[in-house]
């Protein structure tokens, strides 16, 4: 397994071409396994993989604790990014309300720093943004932090193309992070071209489709409860049946290769340029392994052509989210 390094944006951030997404170790997708966890983190960077995302609203706060654990004696192998932009109310997330205010950020940071047990962060997003709070005054905070070197580089998370270019012309942005893959295929149009005119990196998050293009899936009602796919639209039903259909190209192309659908999945966003760093998320060490193995697969021509005509656009059926949770999407 060979695993580059890639640069996000133009000021000097460089990750591993593969990145570990930790939301899933503690929430969304079944019972934590810390043990586990912390396992497939040390592993991770054992093989190179460097690029570890998490977020304040991840657990909440617990998965930013975990991984401050894992990390004791190896922050310096990192590179760690981290979100903000959520509000809470004792101790728990309020709903989908964001809350961007610069004195809110700053307070955030802190909350980070000390769970994470470091002293600064590598990536700094802002997770959604906040109607509320001009996108100028995010990115001046930011920057703030970052001359206070609490902060390395800037980020942003499911942002338009409006917000993007307000927030780099007040700090550089470096960093992008959207769902996008084969499943996902929203940035297409509008905001990967602002992205590549700006200079700007894209890290794609739910890489393998929420797990649809492992293979590995059930019906949503099949999920356990408090399993995030139990309310995901394109699980459901008549969706759930047409994106079957739609992923069949992906399998049948990965059993060609003599290789697992999931890494066909990742070969094809590594594929798409030097400036994607897909994030896919696990908390076991045998995918996570599995995943990373993706890098060293190639797809030629006419393979990437038939998975963009089977997964183009409009071809998988259902939203990506309910309609609460695409309210937070800046579109």
């Amino acid at each position: 397994m060979t695993l580059d390094t890639r640069k996000l944006g133009q000021q000097g951030l460089a990750v591993s071409a593969l990145g570990l997404g930790c939301m899933g170790m503690s929430q969304s997708y079944g019972p934590a396994d810390e043990v586990e966890s912390i396992a497939t983190i040390h592993r991770a960077i054992e093989l190179g993989c460097t690029f570890l995302d998490t977020a304040e609203v991840y657990g909440p706060f617990l998965n930013e604790a975990l991984l401050g654990r894992a990390l004791r004696g190896r922050r310096d192998q990192v590179v760690l990014a981290t979100k903000f932009g959520f509000r809470f109310e004792n101790g728990k997330q309020a709903g989908t309300d964001r809350d961007s205010r610069p004195e809110t950020i700053r307070a955030a940071v802190e909350g980070s720093l000390r769970r994470l047990g470091t002293d600064h962060i590598d990536l700094l997003y802002q997770h959604r943004v906040d109607p509320a709070v001009p996108m100028e005054e995010v990115a001046g905070m930011v920057g703030d932090l970052v001359r206070a070197g609490k902060v390395r580089f800037f980020g942003l998370s499911e942002v338009g193309v409006a917000n993007i270019r307000r927030a780099h012309a007040v700090h550089p942005v470096s960093a992008v992070q959207s769902e996008y893959s084969l499943w996902e295929r929203n940035l297409e149009a509008d905001v990967l071209p602002v992205l590549r005119e700006l200079g700007i990196g894209l890290v794609p998050f739910s890489p393998l489709g929420r797990g649809f293009l492992t293979g590995a899936v059930v019906r949503a009602e099949d999920y356990p409860e408090g399993d995030f796919r139990r309310g995901d639209p394109r699980y459901q039903g008549a969706n759930y049946d047409a994106n079957v259909a739609a992923a069949r190209s992906v399998h049948e192309i990965a059993e060609a290769l003599q290789a697992k659908p999931g890494q066909v999945a990742l070969a094809w966003l590594l594929q798409k340029g030097e400036d994607l760093v897909p994030i896919p998320g696990t908390k076991r060490r045998t995918y996570m392994e599995e995943n990373l193995a993706a890098a060293d697969l190639r797809l030629d021509a006419t393979q990437v052509a038939r998975l963009d005509a089977a997964l183009a656009p409009g071809k998988v059926a259902g939203p990506r989210y309910n309609a609460k949770v695409m309210a937070t999407v800046d579109r």
